[in-house]
């Protein structure tokens, strides 16, 4: 399964929005309809998922579905 495929996954399974929702572009609070609790259990989703740690101001920059792949592509789990 792709990176982008697995990042799609858990956006879906944690906000429970449509795969057609989920764009590289889509920002998670306006598009995807996320708040704080819901953003938190995302970044939670890609830590375990990933198994990797994302400190908070690494995280409060990760905005967009393209922002989260960027950073996975960063640190090497495009795999």
């Amino acid at each position: 399964m792709s990176l982008e495929s697995r990042v799609t996954e858990i956006i879906i399974d944690k906000l429970g929005v449509k795969p057609e929702q989920v764009t590289v572009e889509a920002q998670f609070d306006t598009d995807l309809g996320a708040d704080s609790i819901d953003q938190y259990e995302l970044i939670m989703g890609f830590e375990d998922a990933f198994g990797l740690r994302i400190d908070e101001d690494e995280a409060t920059q990760l905005t967009t579905v393209g922002k989260v792949i960027e950073y996975l592509r960063a640190k090497d789990l495009d795999k």
